[in-house]
């Protein structure tokens, strides 16, 4: 029987595990998957987990749950050594050991590209994982709570500003939902004001929104700044130490909340520790099939494979790394696999692309394909429409939509759990005060507490108490 290993639960390898499930014939091939998480992760919906309108744990499939004819090993490829078949796996706890393979699927997917500003590794946080999306609501929540106490000063400016780095897709949603929580946050903070937030969206490049043309991401900053947003374009961050952002164009301000989405780098896995051809990016070099470029018993799609895309009339250019492409790839992966297993050809990867659309915060959205253009309510309700189609599991639908119809009812739920990051304070905290109790008890004079009261006898008297 043959072994086949995928290299990662992404789009890419959740939909190739999956597909293989359904396809292959009894005893024709083992399916092992490996991944650090338990899950796969539907990046779409991380802004909408920002903003809080889709619950955390929905935008997240559980793989065990799904594939239940896969072999699910919890932990992280570290190396891939084609030549003799296996790789190097690290699981959370315990030694790294090997695993073997026959014909290996690769779909580790990227990781967020950072650059060496100082103090962004002390200060801020990406959002390409759930528990990013999340740590980022809880922190806005818990800002407005402290600054509501404060009185106007520079504490309470740094609370209430937020500063998103990168305008590529991924940041300018979470910008565009956080921007809209935090407007209509308002109406339950009355001790705050329209004027006092700052949001910040600083690119390096003289646009955003690449998959868009021109004239639709001019009209995004546009929207944006009209909601009161700072859009810094043709900029950089050139440090944000203790939470003191400065700009390449000089300009300087604290920032309670800095998150980080300047772009996706190759996984190291992939660029550094295997014997797998990549190009100069770090990325696989694969065929219009997904076979790897020379190699045998290889596949690879995602994130960190540069896939021709046969749609384009240039030579030489690759599919973009997004969503879109990567289910599909996934999908193709398990056919390609299946049919060279039983002596047929693969088949090459052609997908013509059904538009960029994007939310910028609660019934805003843009939409474009080729030259048509849909902006505002329209275009939300169609992301929502076509990321409930496209998320996974008819499960995950059906929860999703009902946390959608619930919001609709009653609004956004502004709980804030930033204390679920620490589960053990509270814990700790009843330890230390009972500690401390019992040596203020220890500390006192023989007699007792001068707190309590004494009970002391007088000759022929009733004890009176002083």
């Amino acid at each position: 029987m043959r072994r086949i290993l995928i290299v990662g639960g992404g789009y890419a390898g959740f939909y190739a595990a999956w597909k293989l499930e359904k396809k292959l014939r009894r005893g024709e091939a083992e399916v092992t998957l490996v991944d650090p998480r338990p899950y796969l992760t539907y990046q779409p919906f991380l802004p909408e987990v920002v903003a809080g309108s889709v619950e955390a744990r929905h935008a997240g499939v559980p793989l065990r749950r799904h594939l239940r004819r896969t072999r699910i090993v919890a932990g992280k490829v570290t190396a891939i050594d084609h030549g003799h078949r296996v790789v190097t796996v690290r699981p959370a706890d315990g030694e790294a050991f090997e695993e073997s393979y026959d014909l290996i699927v690769v779909t580790a997917g990227a990781v967020t590209r950072t650059l060496p500003v100082p103090g962004i590794a002390d200060q801020a946080i990406g959002l390409k994982h759930v528990e990013e999306a999340v740590a980022i609501r809880d922190r806005l929540l818990t800002a407005f709570d402290r600054a509501a106490a404060l009185p106007d000063g520079p504490r309470r400016r740094k609370l209430l500003t937020v500063t998103f780095v990168g305008g590529g897709f991924s940041g300018v949603e979470g910008f565009g939902e956080l921007l809209s929580l935090a407007t209509a946050l308002l109406k339950r903070y009355p001790e705050l004001h329209r004027d006092e937030l700052r949001f910040h969206l600083v690119e390096a490049s003289d646009r955003i929104l690449p998959e868009v043309t021109d004239e639709p991401g001019r009209w995004v900053v546009r929207e944006l700044r009209r909601r009161g947003a700072h859009v810094h374009l043709n900029t950089l961050v050139t440090s944000a130490q203790d939470g003191h952002v400065t700009l390449s164009t000089g300009e300087e301000f604290d920032a309670e909340l800095i998150v980080w989405t300047a772009g996706n780098g190759a996984n190291p896995v992939v660029g550094r520790h295997t014997d797998l051809p990549v190009d100069e990016r770090g990325y696989l070099v694969v065929r219009p099939d997904l076979r790897v470029e020379g190699v045998a018993d290889a596949w690879a799609a995602g994130d960190d494979a540069a896939v021709p895309d046969l749609t384009s009339p240039v030579p030489g250019t690759r599919t973009v790394p997004n969503a879109q492409h990567a289910y599909r790839q996934g999908k193709l992966l398990a056919r390609n696999i299946i049919a060279t297993l039983r002596g047929r050809e693969p088949k090459p990867y052609v997908h013509h692309s059904l538009g960029a659309i994007a939310t910028l915060g609660l019934g805003r959205g843009i939409f474009q394909y080729k030259r048509l253009v849909i902006k505002g309510l329209p275009a939300w309700l169609m992301h929502r429409g076509y990321h409930v189609l496209a998320v996974p599991t008819w499960e995950r639908k059906v929860r999703v939509l009902a946390v959608w119809l619930t919001q609709a009812l009653f609004g956004r739920d502004i709980l804030s759990l930033a204390s679920v990051q620490h589960p053990r304070e509270a814990f700790l905290a009843a330890g230390r005060t009972v500690a401390e109790a019992a040596r203020r008890e220890q500390d006192q004079p023989a007699n007792g507490p001068a707190s309590i009261p004494q009970v002391v006898p007088a000759a022929g008297k009733v004890p009176e108490i002083r």
